[in-house]
């Protein structure tokens, strides 16, 4: 079996916990920031955990993580 590749724009998204969940950064923090509060702004810079019904798909993407 040869050794499987890593997704290149997953790897740069996606970190993977040591109990095996997948954190990810929060969207709608890139542009037209004016309008969002900075209290909104500042908690778009924490991490999040992504939801289980997308975690076999990540994890598929990044195996050597």
């Amino acid at each position: 079996m040869p050794k499987l590749k890593t997704h290149s724009g997953a790897k740069k998204r996606f970190k993977l916990t040591k109990t095996g969940k997948v954190l990810r950064a929060h969207a709608y923090k890139s542009h037209i920031l004016n309008k969002k509060t900075t209290k909104r702004k500042r908690n778009l810079r924490k991490t999040a955990i992504a939801d289980v019904t997308n975690v076999a798909q990540v994890k598929r993407l990044i195996p050597y993580k």
